[in-house]
């Protein structure tokens, strides 16, 4: 396996590893892919600004993933993702709190995404991929209303795997069993992409700041 070295604060734009199926070989490869999926018949890369997630309810019908949900599933690895809990009004309605969210086992897991190859008119071509979300579970609604799909390690080969395109692996793409899951609140830090240190996922009951931030998935890689 590759060598990846942590990323505790990923952010929209930035290059991180997903796994796929090689096309020639039909074997999993590691991938380094722009978060923020562009569709191969887009006229401009900037498009891939407003596609780091896509709903699941949707993916397989939207013309921005239509294509890449037939043929072009694939995992992102993290073990542990991000999220803004919107403010309180009975505290201070400017604090909005960032809490972190992982298995409670502490092993890594995989999101399921897809991935696009888009060329430019000139220079290489740019691979992309997407995060897909579905409603929260439990643990998440308390923070947000939508969390990643993350995927049952025993689901990877029929997420990435071509199948049937006409029976699509979409009873995959639900909420995550909340009983496998912790929460915690952690420091607002996370809304600025320059901080990425491990310090970001120590717990923080009550974050002195106000910085915001979006959803960011905290993409850690196991060696």
């Amino acid at each position: 396996m590759p060598f990846f070295a942590p990323t505790f604060n990923a952010a929209p734009q930035s290059v991180q590893p997903v796994v796929r199926l090689n096309a020639a070989t039909g074997k999993r490869e590691f991938a380094l892919m722009r978060w923020g999926l562009v569709p191969f018949w887009a006229s401009s890369e900037k498009l891939g600004l407003s596609t780091i997630n896509a709903r699941a309810e949707e993916a397989a019908s939207k013309p921005l993933f239509r294509e890449a949900m037939k043929k072009r599933r694939c995992l992102i690895p993290a073990d542990a993702f991000y999220e803004w809990q919107p403010p309180n009004p009975r505290e201070d309605p400017k604090i909005r709190r960032p809490f972190a969210f992982a298995l409670i086992s502490g092993e890594p897991y995989a999101f399921a995404g897809l991935w696009e190859r888009w060329r430019p008119k000139e220079g290489p071509p740019l691979e992309t991929f997407t995060i897909l979300t579905t409603d929260p579970n439990e643990v998440t609604e308390k923070v947000h209303n939508r969390m990643p799909v993350i995927l049952d390690p025993r689901d990877y080969s029929r997420w990435i795997e071509p199948g049937d395109p006409d029976r699509l692996p979409v009873d995959l793409l639900r909420p995550f069993d909340a009983e496998k899951m912790r929460a915690w609140p952690v420091n607002s830090r996370v809304g600025n992409v320059r901080n990425n240190d491990p310090e970001l996922l120590e717990e923080c009951p009550r974050p002195g700041d106000t910085s915001g931030g979006n959803s960011t998935p905290l993409l850690n890689f196991p060696d």
